[in-house]
């Protein structure tokens, strides 16, 4: 990987670089998409970010909040796979995407579930909302939909309702939709493989709405999921995940100008992800990175290394163009315990947005006695006086 460079720098805090070769200038991939967030979740780099904390009308997509807290609560119990569930006329009465339920059908959780996914049923959706809901109504369940997105750490969303009808309340960012898919992915294998479920006829009441409408999934390029959405206001959007070896990829696009857009900017996203890209082992786990000093510690240092086996992503055409810095604030007052983040592995790879490691210490390192303090203190007060601090990497 070429050359490194130790350098020290007193700031505030002493900080530790770690600088290997520099990267070249490199154009970053262009979407017409008006937003858009693509993460490679086996690295955790995120690859594109375009306006992607912008709050946004998300159409159809916020339908995967409904069906995360329904996953949440089909696993703690709280509905049931074959538990069939009243239509009220609030949910009746929606239209656009719908599976024609009426106020005298009794439907299975499962059902609606298929019904969301497949079927993009804002019936199906409300439903569901109003059996999770705390007060049995969508509007209440819409609150518990805030609260539970906070939670998860999407900061750039608020809901009016459960199926994303148009709304000035209902909006989402592209990196919240992300957020959310790489978690429900992670949380629930068992339900995914629905999402790359193509047809669903129910009862066989509505013969023009039994498909998916992902575009993706019919081209075997290793799509799985998630959420189409369209209304007036947001345009055309995707929530897509596709799989090809170790390597997932999930994204978020939105406000393209039709479907056959929306269907070509999702397939470039996936062929750029795959094959200008390749995740890249960087160490064993375990493996020592970096040593940070410690101040008023019984050791003097204490090792750094990431958190698992460490990867990097990075192009295949540029791979000897990255840049990778290793930082932490220094020195690290004592006591440590072993699995302490100090501090983070910033990768710059060209075309990509920076990508953060934590970094981890690697054992426990106790308070030290008067001898060792003494010695701590003499050695930082030397260092200032000379202008710099000995240690380092």
């Amino acid at each position: 990987m070429g050359e490194y460079v130790v350098k020290i720098s007193v700031l505030k805090h002493l900080s530790v670089v770690l600088l290997m070769v520099c990267a070249l200038p490199s154009h970053a991939y262009e979407t017409q998409a008006k937003a858009a967030y693509v993460l490679d979740q086996s690295t955790g780099t995120v690859m594109l970010d375009k306006n992607g904390n912008d709050a946004v009308p998300p159409a159809s997509m916020s339908k995967l909040m409904t069906l995360f807290m329904a996953f949440e609560a089909i696993r703690d119990g709280r509905l049931q796979w074959n538990e069939k569930l009243r239509v009220s006329q609030h949910a009746m009465n929606y239209g656009g995407s719908t599976m024609f339920l009426d106020i005298t059908d009794r439907v299975t959780v499962e059902d609606l579930v298929r019904g969301v996914i497949v079927l993009s049923g804002n019936d199906a959706s409300a439903v569901l909302a109003e059996a999770m809901s705390f007060d049995g109504t969508e509007a209440g369940f819409a609150i518990m939909m805030g609260q539970r997105a906070l939670e998860i750490g999407m900061e750039n969303s608020s809901f009016a309702n459960s199926n994303g009808w148009p709304n000035p309340r209902q909006r989402m960012s592209m990196r919240d939709l992300v957020t959310l898919s790489d978690r429900m992915i992670r949380e629930f294998p068992s339900f995914y493989p629905m999402f790359s479920e193509r047809e669903f006829p129910f009862d066989n009441r509505a013969p023009s709405n039994t498909r998916n409408r992902n575009p993706l999934l019919a081209l075997g390029i290793g799509a799985d999921g998630l959420k189409t959405g369209h209304t007036k206001e947001a345009g055309y959007g995707l929530v897509g995940s596709a799989k090809k070896g170790d390597r997932r990829v999930i994204f978020a696009i939105t406000g393209l100008p039709s479907a056959a857009a929306r269907a070509e900017e999702a397939e470039r996203i996936v062929a750029w992800a795959f094959r200008q890209f390749s995740a890249k082992v960087v160490g064993e786990e375990g493996t020592q990175l970096a040593q940070a000093q410690v101040w008023m510690g019984d050791k003097r240092t204490v090792g750094l290394t990431t958190q698992g086996v460490p990867q990097i992503l990075v192009p295949v055409s540029a791979a000897d163009q990255v840049e990778t810095t290793l930082e932490y604030k220094g020195p690290v007052e004592a006591p440590i315990a072993k699995g302490d983040v100090l501090g983070q592995l910033v990768i710059k790879a060209p075309g990509l947005p920076d990508s953060k490691l934590p970094l981890v210490a690697m054992e426990d390192v106790g308070r030290g006695g008067f001898v060792p303090r003494i010695r701590t203190a003499a050695q930082v007060i030397l260092a200032k006086l000379n202008g710099g601090l000995a240690g380092g990497i």
